[in-house]
């Protein structure tokens, strides 16, 4: 088998196709498309990453707000960083845009270097498909992407067999993304590339009749759009659990910890978590021994991409606590600090109902 599928259109009328549709159909007032930095591309690109368009416009909005250059985020905190992505998930991105952020000022004097395409993909964070991304829109010279929008609307063009992800069908799909990518109009060309995925070759129900390319598209020629691109062969996800520790003081303030730098939530705050009933109270023993449990909450599950997160959250009172430790923090939901939270923990600090407690506050 060779890498590359037999081209169902020579690259120019392919090209030629794709651009007349974007010019009379494709998307051109999306914020990071109005004064195109690379600072600005690479921004939306990593927020675009698994997300809707709809769902970023505003957090691209307010992260330009308040880190307008890469100088900016650079200089920033985490927290700071990762409480303006709160709510868009898959955290690894943001922690990922600032580090990326800091490399680039230390090591590349604050900017990219867009003279290569291996050096732009070995940013965190980044990778091929960014790094060509972002030199194609905003520099305008020919480089090659291959996004979840274009892996999806090349393999159903060719009907392509196989997970995309494997190491071989993506080789197959590079190559086919490489023929066809033209040596003008890059940014229009990529931008149009993805649209074509994200309004038309939709992952659920593509709209054939209004494509381009349903003319010469093998898998609706023969009615399989929804084979492709071929899943992931499925694994039972495993199922964890974990107590979450609602522990408020007599002001109602609740108990928060910074998760570790890296793994699940890394750098966000979260709250005292346990493996089950036991570790929780010899936490408080310790900690808190004047403290009071109420009844647990409801169990609610958290799906991550690899496993079920079951969290049981477990309320507890107490006065005062003298302290709190490193990395530890009190919060309070009428009030709120700017820090990054886990997304669970945002939810049950906001149903969080106005406190009182029946016990003498500390000194």
């Amino acid at each position: 088998m060779t890498d590359t599928p037999t081209p169902v259109l020579a690259p120019a009328t392919f090209q030629q196709r794709l651009l007349d549709w974007f010019d009379q159909h494709g998307r051109h007032d999306l914020p990071w498309q109005q004064d195109r930095t690379p600072y600005r591309v690479w921004v939306s690109e990593i927020m675009l990453q698994q997300t809707q368009v709809t769902t970023v416009i505003p957090y691209f909005e307010r992260f330009m707000a308040r880190f307008p250059n890469l100088r900016r985020l650079a200089a920033a905190e985490q927290d700071e960083v990762l409480h303006l992505w709160t709510g868009l998930g898959y955290y690894a991105r943001g922690r990922n845009l600032h580090k990326a952020a800091r490399v680039v000022v230390e090591e590349h004097g604050g900017a990219f270097p867009l003279h290569s395409l291996d050096e732009m993909a070995a940013l965190p964070g980044i990778g091929r498909s960014t790094a060509g991304a972002i030199i194609a829109q905003s520099q305008g010279r020919r480089a090659v992407i291959l996004d979840g929008n274009v892996k999806r609307s090349l393999t159903r063009l060719h009907a392509v067999a196989g997970w995309p992800r494997r190491p071989a069908v993506e080789r197959r799909l590079w190559a086919l993304a490489d023929h066809y990518t033209p040596n003008h109009r890059l940014a229009d060309y990529t931008q149009a590339m993805m649209d074509l995925g994200a309004t038309l070759c939709r992952r659920g129900t593509p709209e054939c009749g209004r494509c381009p390319f349903s003319d010469v598209c093998v898998a609706h020629a023969r009615g399989e759009e929804r084979r492709f691109p071929e899943s992931k062969p499925k694994k039972a996800l495993p199922t964890r659990t974990t107590r979450m520790l609602l522990l408020r003081d007599a002001r109602g303030r609740v108990l928060l910890e910074q998760r570790p730098s890296s793994g699940l939530w890394g750098g966000l705050w979260s709250l005292p978590q346990f493996d089950d009933a036991l570790a929780l109270q010899a936490w408080l023993d310790i900690h808190a021994p004047d403290s009071r449990l109420d009844a647990p909450g409801a169990s609610f599950t958290h799906v991550f991409s690899h496993f079920r997160l079951e969290i049981t959250p477990q309320p507890a009172r107490i006065g005062s606590l003298d302290s709190i430790g490193e990395a530890r923090r009190w919060y309070d939901p009428d009030n709120p600090d700017a820090v990054g939270l886990a997304a669970p923990v945002k939810a049950l600090l906001a149903s969080l109902a106005t406190f009182t407690l029946d016990m003498p506050p500390g000194p």
